[in-house]
């Protein structure tokens, strides 16, 4: 096996005092003149910025941070409990009043107590999603921070996890179905989401 060794470059001769000035002869003026004129903050001028169909826009440090802050996991997961939340009250406030409850057949029931029935039932479907949505964007956010890749798989592990979890209370044989279904929901949505 042949090995190639770089030839070694001789080391740069000392500068003196004298030749290390740039403007003036006096080295505290110069040293002034270098500080007011040399450019401090190592902003590069040789950037090159490909030019799209779009204006070009270089973010500014808030928008930055900003979008680190959007792009966490707190704020992912915060924001699907809140959506989750919401969904979850749209489709309870629905379904309540598609099927209202009619187990007081005799009785009339007054305005008031279906209402009341109403918002039961609302409540409890946006908990429920909020819950999901929120361990679901906790979990594939996790599993998207431990592997380094955006793919179908995070959300499929995610699903997995999450499906297992919620089944889990009712038994080890309902996680496990869970677990199944909730990945193969998972792996459906994001295929269909990415197609």
């Amino acid at each position: 096996m042949l090995r190639f060794d770089p030839p070694k470059l001789p080391s740069p001769p000392e500068l003196e005092e004298k030749d290390k000035r740039v403007f003036i002869n006096d080295p505290v003026w110069d040293q002034v003149a270098v500080y007011f004129i040399s450019n401090h903050q190592r902003i590069r001028d040789n950037i090159i910025i490909p030019r799209g169909a779009a204006p070009v826009h270089i973010k500014t440090n808030e928008e930055k941070a900003v979008e680190t802050a959007m792009e966490s996991c707190l704020f992912k997961s915060a924001m699907s409990c809140v959506l989750g939340f919401g969904l979850g009250a749209a489709i309870g406030l629905f379904s309540s009043s598609v099927n209202p409850n009619v187990a007081a057949v005799e009785k009339q029931q007054t305005a008031r107590e279906i209402f009341r029935e109403m918002k039961t039932t609302t409540l409890g479907y946006a908990k429920n999603f909020a819950a999901v949505g929120c361990v679901f964007s906790a979990i594939e956010c996790s599993i998207e921070s431990y592997r380094g890749k955006t793919d179908w798989k995070n959300g499929t592990y995610a699903g997995g996890l999450t499906g297992g979890l919620i089944g889990l209370r009712a038994g080890v044989k309902a996680g496990i179905i869970g677990a199944a279904g909730f990945a193969a929901f998972s792996t459906a949505i994001d295929y269909y989401m990415h197609k």
